[in-house]
């Protein structure tokens, strides 16, 4: 039998210091992803900052290694974001486009979490233009 890592739980949002460090650590070291993943989530589901949110996304998806569960999991953030507040700016949707592509592409560089966000990013915003 195999068994997931993946805990499906809503952590709290933390403090913006303590999330920018903790995305800061999981940037530079792989092992401190899970804890970047917790606090990434925890702002998306939870904070109501929603330039906060965007920017710590941004970061992690411009700055993350290929492979790097951060990756997919910044999409599906943002995700969570555009469910959330109805709204996101162009970087972050644009972002979110491209870690898409990118998994459709290789789901070994980013997961399918970001094909999830995306969903979710489309069917918040209602954006029925074409860019």
């Amino acid at each position: 039998m195999t068994h997931s890592h993946r805990m499906f739980e809503n952590p709290p949002a933390l403090p913006h210091e303590v999330v920018t460090e903790a995305v800061e650590r999981g940037l530079g070291d792989t092992a401190h992803e899970p804890s970047a993943a917790v606090a990434l989530v925890g702002i998306a589901l939870n904070d109501d900052d929603r330039a906060f949110i965007e920017h710590c996304c941004i970061e992690v998806g411009m700055r993350a290694e290929s492979g790097s569960q951060l990756l997919g999991l910044a999409g599906l953030c943002l995700g969570h974001a555009a469910r959330r507040f109805g709204q996101l700016s162009e970087r972050a949707v644009a972002l979110a486009e491209a870690l898409a592509t990118r998994a459709e592409l290789d789901p070994a560089d980013v997961d399918g979490r970001a094909l999830d966000g995306l969903d979710d990013i489309r069917s918040s915003l209602h954006r029925g233009e074409a860019e």
